[in-house]
């Protein structure tokens, strides 16, 4: 069975401001979502299923989903506020949706073979796509409990117009992901790539050090954790007060390494990442996918 891959496409552009998944990058308009699906397609990926908000969908459905129809299945889902286990409410004055393991959640009824699940503002390479898929298709069937993640060189995933946040990763000899740690402000200064610690320190790290961009690899059995952790995400007081709290893929993923319940290989890809972190990165990553085009890395009009 060909795995599936899942695109959040439910969150804003805090910093970049407005819909940065309609942005139109590519030489006819293509967004930089356009170019993770093609890669998927061909590294085998089988299906597509986005996770959206509700209000969201018309314009999805005749700007996003149109283009693909007739290249591959696709399915969408909805995130919403109140998609929480029954016996808990809201909190009053709560706006903000539960985060990204949250997102993922929403899948659970239309994913039932191994999965990708990626971001759909970050531009992820060609390569990453096949490691993925590679590894997910080579799963025997009913797999459980081995999962994936796909590790970023830090040095490739930086930004030339401000810090960016990442999940520095920790792994073991057999590349088996040990946690993530999320760094909020990480940049390239004299030459070295730097990480501002909790004492406000500057902490220089290997350009190879491994980082998340989210780009995880799982099977449907991650779906049953994630629901019985978020219960208890969900009745923790100091999740429940904090209005803007979140259920991210890295706790959960970090709760089921700790059990000792699954493990994630952290797979190596020389991609080097960009996307619009901040509104002066737009010209960048236009000039970026127009070279990719130029070389014939992809055709000018991809779908």
């Amino acid at each position: 069975m060909k795995p599936t891959l899942f695109l959040l496409a439910a969150g804003m552009g805090s910093r970049y401001g407005g819909l940065k998944q309609l942005d139109g990058l590519g030489p006819n308009g293509e967004t930089i979502m356009d170019y993770s699906i093609y890669d998927a397609i061909h590294a085998g990926f089988g299906k597509l299923v986005f996770v959206i908000r509700k209000d969201f969908e018309k314009d999805f459905r005749e700007k996003i989903i149109s283009k693909y129809e007739g290249h591959i299945p696709c399915e969408v889902v909805f995130q919403s506020l109140d998609a929480i286990p029954e016996g808990f409410k809201v909190p009053e004055g709560r706006t903000k949706p539960w985060g990204t393991n949250h997102a993922l959640m929403m899948g659970e009824n239309v994913i039932h073979e191994p999965f990708g699940i990626v971001n759909c503002d970050d531009f992820y390479g060609r390569d990453t796509f096949e490691v993925m898929g590679k590894f997910l298709s080579s799963l025997p069937e009913g797999s459980k409990n081995k999962y994936a993640m796909v590790g970023f060189r830090v040095g490739n995933t930086l930004s030339e117009s401000g810090t960016v946040s990442r999940g520095v990763c920790q792994t073991d000899a057999n590349h088996l992901l040990q946690g993530v740690v999320e760094r909020t402000k990480i940049e390239r200064h004299d030459g070295v790539v730097q990480y501002l610690d909790e004492d406000g320190k500057w902490v220089s790290i290997d350009d190879k050090t491994p980082v998340s961009m989210n780009f995880w690899g799982f099977t449907p059995d991650y779906f049953a954790y994630s629901d019985e952790y978020f219960k208890t995400f969900l009745s923790d007081p100091k999740n429940m007060s904090n209005l803007k709290s979140e259920f991210f893929i890295p706790l959960m993923v970090d709760k089921l390494i700790k059990d000792h319940t699954a493990t994630v290989e952290v797979l190596d890809t020389t991609s080097k990442w960009f996307g619009v972190t901040y509104p002066q990165d737009r010209p960048d990553t236009v000039a970026k996918i127009k070279s990719l085009v130029d070389a014939g890395v992809y055709p000018s009009k991809l779908f």
